[in-house]
């Protein structure tokens, strides 16, 4: 599309921050570009068909956050039953609901893009 590019396109593969790649490790709206900011029809078609050209890789995202609420549940289930710490366990079981909120999303997401609608 016409817009410009993001900071993070200008900088060479040596110049990509610890905070950066753990960003595009866990969240997946840097591939995907924003359809409504088309000019016109051509650009918003383009736009629609390099989402799900990228939304092959949705599936790599929901295994990575499905790991993550797996974590969040065992170290929930650590605290409360074996170190009666529940404020602590309370904790990491809210970061299982977001995370398999998270995934249910990227579930809609995946599945509308790879449903071909007009």
């Amino acid at each position: 599309m016409g817009s410009a590019p993001h900071h993070d396109e200008q900088q060479g593969p040596g110049d990509v921050s610890f905070r950066q790649t753990l960003y595009r490790f866990l969240f997946f709206d840097w591939l995907f570009r924003d359809v409504s900011r088309a000019r016109n029809l051509y650009e918003r078609h383009a736009a629609r068909e390099h989402n799900r050209r990228m939304s092959r890789y949705l599936p790599v995202y929901m295994r990575r956050w499905s790991v993550l609420a797996t974590c969040d549940f065992a170290l929930g289930f650590l605290f409360e039953r074996v170190l009666s710490a529940t404020m602590l366990s309370a904790l990491f079981f809210t970061g299982t609901c977001v995370t398999v909120t998270g995934v249910l999303v990227m579930t809609v997401i995946w599945l509308f893009l790879a449903a071909r609608l007009p």
